[in-house]
């Protein structure tokens, strides 16, 4: 499992997964923020830009990534964190391991799969994949997703180095991805969090996964747009993570 670190000398561990098609860099602010008291893990979600393994399933990368904890960080961290992919990726990890982390931020994870809207990924693509490599092409995208220009790099360049089949099978993996009822057993304080200008089904997702979880709570954050809170407000996010100690 590629990685980026933080803060090693710190005791407490928070680890956090990154959105589909973004990489590390998502967090990098957050991390920095965090890195002060706190040694922060960022995984490179399998088939993007620097990992070392295509991307098979939601489930196999939660297992890879379960797997690294116990044999690095002796099982358990103080905060698991997760992006879109990465909070569906940490749901499942959770799924997996109810007592892996103390606590858990799950931001804009969607929860109610659809196979009409997965079935219309492999076409899109087909025709549509070439452009992602077009930097006209890559800034409509950016901007699209409301992320900070100063990010605008970071993402062509990583963007632009998923391969077809990787970026195909992470989003009809979203798309298709459901919550297990295992997440009733999770032991984990969870926060769940949405934009409130995020779509329908992403706040409809939020209830959903507040209603399975034993200890949560669920916010919607006024104004906002999908990923909109820890890359564009990584200190507020970083600040929330703190909020745990």
């Amino acid at each position: 499992m590629n990685h980026k670190e933080f803060g090693c000398g710190h005791e407490k561990t928070v680890l956090l997964l990154h959105g589909g098609g973004l990489s590390w860099w998502n967090y990098r602010e957050a991390a920095q923020d965090l890195g002060e008291d706190f040694h922060v893990v960022l995984p490179i979600l399998d088939g993007h830009a620097e990992a070392d393994r295509p991307f098979t399933s939601i489930k196999d990368n939660a297992a890879e990534i379960v797997a690294w904890i116990r044999t690095h960080l002796g099982g358990q961290i103080f905060a698991l964190g997760g992006l879109s992919l990465g909070g569906q990726i940490a749901l499942e990890m959770l799924a997996q391991d109810s007592g892996l982390s103390e606590h858990a931020l799950i931001e804009s994870a969607m929860a109610i799969p659809s196979r009409a809207t997965a079935a219309m990924i492999r076409p899109a693509f087909g025709c549509s994949y070439p452009l992602v490599k077009r930097e006209w092409f890559a800034r409509l995208q950016f901007r699209s997703l409301h992320i900070r220009e100063d990010l605008f790099e970071d993402y062509f360049r990583d963007t632009a180095r998923i391969a077809k089949a990787d970026m195909i099978a992470f989003l009809e993996a979203s798309t298709l991805y459901a919550p297990k009822e295992a997440l009733r057993q999770c032991t984990a304080d969870v926060c769940i969090f949405c934009g409130g200008r995020e779509t329908r089904g992403i706040r409809k997702s939020a209830e959903i996964l507040g209603d399975l979880f034993p200890r949560s709570t669920v916010r919607v954050l006024p104004g906002m747009v999908h990923g909109d809170f820890s890359i564009n407000h990584a200190h507020e996010f970083a600040e929330t993570i703190r909020s745990f100690a």
